[in-house]
This record gives structure tokens, sequence and C-alpha cells, in this order.
């Protein structure tokens, strides 16, 4: 191999960091809906029945699937599945930087217009417990708060110490993941649906 072939490789990788071709991939949509003439972001209560974080408050969308054309198709297909929108009739206005939840995790956010009419006739009750929208002023108006999670390495019981300096004493350091919090109402919005708003909510900020 030669210098031509090894930079051809480098400008045609398009992966986005290391790990992304093997990451658990997934794609939400923010949808932006208009309410009485005032714009909001839409949310959803996720069914008590689902396996999966039932109850939780999340935006639209799920896995890609490998016969997904793209982050923005998986997004588009799992807010029609759940919230009965038809792509089609989804303005998209843009994407969002991919949330690195881990080197193994990936979401890609997009940003569209939706039909809250369509939405309210037509959300999968299987899947989607409640809809409720919160005013985008509001969120611009009102800062989040964060907490700490420190998480600590735990290697397992096969881990090859003796390869390693220091074995068994190896000083594993710990990370903290910040948390953050936004508050509407009866209304708590955390984890990975908070860390993707508030990225979204800083650059519409700007």
């Amino acid at each position: 191999m030669n210098e031509e072939k090894w930079k051809e490789k480098l400008r045609t990788n398009k992966e986005l960091f290391i790990g992304e071709a093997t990451a658990f991939r997934s794609a939400v949509l923010i949808p932006l809906v208009e309410v009485e003439g005032e714009w909001c972001v839409l949310f959803e209560i996720r069914s008590s029945i689902m396996r999966s974080q039932p109850g939780d408050i999340c935006f639209p969308g799920g896995r890609i699937d490998p016969t997904d054309e793209s982050p923005l198709f998986a997004a588009l297909r799992e807010t029609h599945e759940e919230l009965g929108v038809n792509p089609d009739t989804v303005k998209v206005l843009g994407s969002l930087s991919p949330y690195i939840a881990s080197p193994s995790f990936v979401v890609y956010p997009f940003v569209g217009i939706v039909n809250y009419k369509e939405i309210i006739r037509s959300y999968n009750t299987s899947e989607v417990e409640e809809v409720f929208t919160v005013p985008l002023h509001y969120l611009l108006d009102h800062e989040p708060y964060m907490h700490s999670v420190i998480v600590h390495p735990s290697p397992d019981s096969n881990f090859p110490f003796e390869k390693i300096r220091n074995g068994a004493n190896y000083k594993w350091r710990g990370r903290a993941i910040e948390e953050w919090f936004f508050e509407y109402g009866s209304y708590t919005i955390w984890g990975l649906t908070a860390r993707i708003l508030k990225h979204f909510i800083e650059i519409i900020r700007k």
C-alpha cells in the first residue's frame, strides 16, 4: 500500500468517531408544533407497558434499522410509527450534533415542524401513553439544572490484569456524567432527552 492509497482511504472514511460502525445507533426527531398560535416542542410519555423505559419522557425515535436509508429516514419512520405522522408532511429544519452517550451508543437528533392536529388524532397508544407540549419561549427563558453521576469502571472477571502496568492495582478513573433536568408543571424532562433538548435550545438561543 502506498501513500496515495492511504490518503484516499482516510479521505473516504465517513465515521464520525471511532466505534460508530459497530455502535448501537438510534435517531430521534424534535417535533416543533404550533398550538394556538404559539410554537412549542412536543414530547411523548412512553407507555407503561413498554419493556424499555416505560413512563419515560422522550422524543419520537428509536433504533436505526439496517434497512433504513439514513438516520433521518429512521427518525421519520419512528415518528410515523409512534405519532402517526406521515413523513412527507414533516418539514425537516436540520440536524443537531450526534449525541455520543458512549463509544457503543450514539443518537442522531433532527428537528422538524409537525402538524399538531395530525399527532393528537393518531398517536400510537400501545407505545405512547401521552403527548404534551412545552412552549418554546418557556424553554428559552428557563434554565435547566444539573446533577452529576459518578461512573466507576468495573473490569470483568476475565480482564487480563497481568498484561498491564500495576496489574490489579491499576488506578481506574471514574468519570462524571452530567444529568440535566427541565421542569415544566408536573413534568420532569431529564436524561438523554434533556441533553438533546439543551443542545437544541442553546443553538437557537445564539
